[in-house]
């Protein structure tokens, strides 16, 4: 299991949300440049950026923050927010990104992640951000009657490289992952989960790597580094066998 520490972007600056609301924000850094380098100079592994201007108006904002982050590091990364046609895509593989995060579109048009996959293949991972069990879109805001297994075994078949798991009601809020939601998804698919939403504490990392032969091959981790409630380098060090 791998540490992928987080970069979300709002007006070009590193925030954290809290359970995905755009006026419950915290600026931690106005250079996502520089943070990106110093988590890779911390031992990170793959780097998650989102937009989130992006995710909620349905199209790429932070494309020059974006830019100078793959420029500086030489890590592999991934991007979300606002992904919605084969052309944006394309333009963010070409940008350097490593692969690319559908969320939204994969609920509301699932054609187009299976012929993303058919186009990039090894590059499209598919986000299910969920509530209860269920999936929510379109920045969180809307919270639809589709379970989250159900929709991540439909994006298997497509051939999609991973799916990014995140309990909503976690997120942001330091309050630990849903271990057993996790579970249930990473069960129910081949394919690997990388759960995300709610990390706080080395424990949870512990927790997580328990249910790693399930299927769950990464954690995203955002507040609590930002915050320094996890050293990424302690965290690192766990999934290697250290403390």
């Amino acid at each position: 299991m791998i540490i992928l520490p987080a970069i979300d972007l709002k007006g070009g600056h590193c925030v954290r949300l809290e359970q995905g609301l755009m006026d419950k924000d915290t600026v931690y850094n106005d250079d996502p440049a520089a943070q990106a380098l110093l988590w890779q100079q911390q031992g990170g592994e793959f780097l998650h950026i989102v937009d989130l201007d992006g995710a909620f108006a349905g199209v790429p904002k932070n494309k020059s923050a974006i830019q100078s982050i793959v420029n500086a590091i030489n890590i592999p990364s991934e991007l979300g927010g606002g992904i919605r046609d084969l052309e944006t895509i394309e333009a963010y593989l070409d940008l350097g990104i490593t692969r690319v995060i559908l969320g939204t579109v994969a609920k509301e048009n699932p054609a187009l992640v299976k012929e993303a996959c058919r186009k990039f293949p090894g590059q499209i991972v598919v986000g299910i951000d969920a509530k209860d069990g269920l999936v929510a879109v379109r920045g969180w805001a809307d919270v639809t009657e589709k379970k989250a297994t159900e929709m991540a075994k439909e994006m298997e078949g497509f051939g999609v490289e991973a799916i990014i798991y995140t309990d909503i009601s976690r997120d942001g809020m330091m309050q630990g992952p849903n271990i057993e939601a996790t579970r249930a998804l990473a069960e129910a698919i081949i394919i690997p989960v990388i759960a995300s939403g709610g990390l706080s504490t080395l424990d949870d990392i512990r927790k997580l790597l328990q249910i790693e032969s399930s299927g769950v091959t990464g954690v995203i981790t955002g507040k609590a580094i930002y915050s320094g409630a996890i050293d990424l380098r302690e965290a690192v060090a766990l999934t290697k066998g250290g403390c």
